[in-house]
């Protein structure tokens, strides 16, 4: 067992700052990816009305949001992020009525429902791209960023798309090329046009009339791009949009506003969600995911976990947010692979390391996100096929890749680690046909783990995860200083053990986390050694009094109140 000793450093307690209060701020999101949750008409494909069926027990877990995932209407050539009609909603996942019951329904549980908004680009078949291909001098062809062939014919440049190839297509009808950063199917709208500009803010302003929360702004950080010098993220013109959008748009509703930006630094970030900037509430920084990629081939060759080094990144972003901005708090999405196969141990310790992980998270500064499934620790799938996978990126990569050399086993294992259909396998609420998700061919095929790993078990567990999940969630509500209080790392060289205070007024939460399987001693800071607390939560007993030293069993994870007036 180490033994580790804590530094002077870690002695010293933080004094709090002051923040405008906002209703997001003890607030808990919840991501729906409506294709993966739940099946109403049994076709396969998870819907709307599967989502109004399932509000009660949302409501139960104790989220106030909804983050939804796009339903807009689209040929779904990149599952909904490949807009076609901004202003309807995609036939497989219901009708614009069965939107707005969505909205009505979720607001009487106290639930508000965030769009996931797509504005760097829509689909080819949206009619602006439509008419924009008909004519060089067609009313929408400045709608879309269209560039002359070479003199040799070839490319204007040689951006490669995000999802792999050429970053450009050739029009044959008008012999122009149209510039994509992601599929060919997503044409990138020309931000540098005051109508597209005036186009989006109607749009946006149409949804929140309709009784919306806000928006999760996807890539959002693309828009003020200067394709010529192909600077992609963070274009000069990106703040002054952004301003622009809010003025226009959100800026004078109360609404909860989150963008995309896997390029933001804690700098980026302030500019972003700095009140006093009037931009957007918060951002997605993903920072602490980029670290366990490698730096030349991305994510398809996974780096080994360092937690000291992810430690490093999570205080930066909470000390520098402090008192500027404000931090989102996730661990999965839509996009990422789920989190008890990524930091915890999905086989042997997985009902102990998801507990772990959520501990973790949801003391931190900041908002919290959970991702459909992971509050009953749902874990990554292996297809033993590539041919069962779904998403455009993974398959257009693997192609790519292993064309260029990269062997099938390589590919695959990076899948395995790092692919985005880990988080689209349909949502498991019971052991039965298809896990309760739909009686019809799942448009994906499920995780076979369903039969053990499903919503039902874990609310009828009165220890399962879900029911950590639901302690978490009221304790946000309960205890001010999770939500405001002064974050101060502990044992930040520790190789193993994540743990912070949190401190507001005369209230300090210590929070001690085993990253590892292994039981591990820690000594205490001097100033909490002896001091007894209110355990608030814990995944093996409670740590009511805090000894010289802990010994901490395999992911141990615990957070205890200490009030220093009693």
């Amino acid at each position: 067992m180490a033994v580790t000793k804590a530094t002077a450093a870690e002695n010293k307690i933080f004094s709090n700052s002051k923040l405008d209060k906002k209703w997001w701020h003890d607030a808990v999101i919840y991501q729906i990816y409506p294709r993966s949750f739940m099946d109403a008409n049994n076709d396969g494909i998870g819907d709307l009305a599967g989502i109004i069926s399932k509000l009660d027990y949302l409501k139960q877990l104790g989220i106030n949001v909804i983050w939804l995932s796009p339903v807009f209407k689209s040929p779904m050539d990149d599952n909904g992020y490949d807009i076609s009609d901004y202003q309807d909603i995609a036939s497989e996942f219901g009708t614009l009525a069965e939107m707005d019951a969505l909205i009505v329904a979720a607001a009487k549980r106290d639930i508000k429902i965030i769009m996931d908004l797509v504005v760097n680009h829509t689909s080819d078949e949206h009619p602006w791209f439509i008419e924009s291909k008909k004519s060089l001098d067609n009313p929408y062809r400045d709608y879309y960023v269209w560039r002359k062939p070479q003199p040799d014919g070839s490319e204007p440049n040689n951006f490669h798309s995000y999802f792999g190839g050429s970053g450009w297509e050739l029009d044959t009808n008008t012999g122009e090329y149209y510039f994509h950063q992601f599929s060919k199917k997503q044409p990138d709208l020309n931000w540098d046009n005051p109508q597209v500009q005036e186009e989006v803010h109607n749009m946006m302003n149409w949804w929140l009339d309709r009784g919306i929360g806000g928006f999760r702004m996807d890539v959002i950080d693309l828009i003020g791009k200067e394709v010529d010098k192909q600077i992609m993220t963070n274009g000069p013109r990106l703040h002054p949009l952004l301003q622009q959008m809010n003025k226009a748009t959100f800026g004078s509703r109360d609404v909860l506003t989150v963008g995309e930006s896997w390029s933001a630094t804690p700098n980026i970030a302030k500019l972003y969600s700095d009140p006093a900037r009037e931009e957007l509430s918060m951002v997605f920084q993903f920072e602490h995911i980029t670290i366990t990629f490698d730096p030349y081939e991305g994510k398809w060759k996974p780096r080994a976990f360092d937690l000291v080094e992810f430690k490093k990144v999570i205080s930066k972003w909470q000390t520098e947010l402090a008192d500027c901005g404000w931090n989102s708090l996730f661990w999965n999405n839509h996009d990422l692979p789920r989190v008890v196969s990524k930091y915890g141990c999905p086989d042997q310790y997985r009902v102990e390391s998801a507990k772990m992980l959520a501990t973790a998270l949801h003391f931190l500064k900041g908002t919290p996100y959970i991702y459909q499934g992971e509050e009953i620790g749902m874990t990554n799938v292996k297809f033993d096929n590539i041919e069962d996978y779904q998403d455009i990126e993974t398959l257009n990569l693997y192609e790519e890749r292993i064309a260029s050399g990269v062997s099938h086993e390589s590919m695959m294992e990076g899948i395995y680690k790092n692919g985005r259909d880990n988080a689209r396998t349909p949502m498991q609420w019971n052991n039965t046909f298809n896990a309760g998700f739909s009686t019809g061919k799942p448009w994906i095929k499920l995780n076979p783990n369903y039969v053990e790993i499903n919503v039902e078990s874990a609310l009828s567990e009165p220890t399962s995860i879900f029911h950590y999940y639901q302690k978490l969630i009221k304790l946000r509500k309960q205890h001010a200083v999770i939500v405001y209080g002064e974050f101060q790392p502990l044992f930040e060289e520790h190789a193993q053990v994540f743990a912070y205070l949190r401190k507001l007024d005369n209230d300090t939460v210590v929070v001690i986390n085993n990253f590892s399987a292994q039981v591990i001693t820690v000594s205490l800071p001097n100033s909490l050694q002896g001091i007894t607390g209110d355990c608030l939560i814990n995944n093996y007993g409670p740590r009511v009094q805090l000894l010289e030293q802990l010994v901490l069993a395999p992911y141990e994870s615990f957070a205890t109140l200490i009030n220093k007036a009693n």
